[in-house]
């Protein structure tokens, strides 16, 4: 199962018939149907994608993340109760937790890295130069956003801070996806000659 050939059916898991449809197909999935599981993960898995990676960010731990919740939705399938929510939010609640327990977990990593390398007697990194450093970087990336058109800075910052996929960002501008996708390549082009010229 990849998550890849299931995101275009992000816009799938809207609307009050996919949320009953939801609702019946885990309590089938909860009876061990796996043609139900099939179903219920077209109709979910763009949504729980959207979801992790605007929490993950980083598009490879997103689709892992996103994997690991539509696994547990099988495994634990038998504990949603239709009485307390839809199962679509009861999924989307999974997601969460899992995005948020990943950030945890590679913060509390990257913290144990540098007191083990602290305790190691190397160096530790200059916290003041490296946020004077980010600073500058965040300024020029705003300048060079700001020298694009009004729909590629949308597309850019749509796509690449706020975790939407092109769809998605084509769906949120009421743009078609053809046109999204050549105004992002742009944006991106215009975006990289600015910020090599920042070098």
């Amino acid at each position: 199962m990849r998550m890849r050939g299931a995101r275009g059916g992000a816009g799938c898991g809207h609307g009050e018939g996919a949320r009953i449809q939801a609702d019946e197909l885990l309590v089938l999935v909860a009876g061990g149907d796996h043609r139900a599981f099939e179903d219920l993960y077209a109709l979910v898995s763009g949504p729980v994608y959207g979801l992790v990676r605007r929490v993950v960010r980083d598009p490879a731990q997103s689709e892992e993340v996103a994997q690991e919740v539509l696994l547990e939705t099988w495994r634990s399938a038998a504990r949603f109760d239709p009485g307390r929510g839809s199962a679509l939010s009861w999924i989307l609640t999974l997601a969460h937790r899992r995005a948020v327990d990943r950030v945890r977990s590679a913060r509390a990593a990257g913290e144990r890295e540098q007191r083990e390398a602290q305790r190691a007697g190397e160096p530790a990194f200059d916290q003041v130069a490296e946020e004077v450093e980010a600073g500058l970087e965040r300024e020029w990336v705003r300048r060079c956003l700001q020298r694009l058109t009004d729909l590629q800075r949308q597309s850019v910052t749509l796509a690449y801070y706020d975790g939407y996929t092109y769809r998605e960002v084509a769906e949120r501008l009421s743009l078609p996806l053809g046109t999204v996708k050549t105004r992002m390549r742009d944006g991106l082009t215009r975006l990289r000659q600015c910020l090599g010229g920042a070098a």
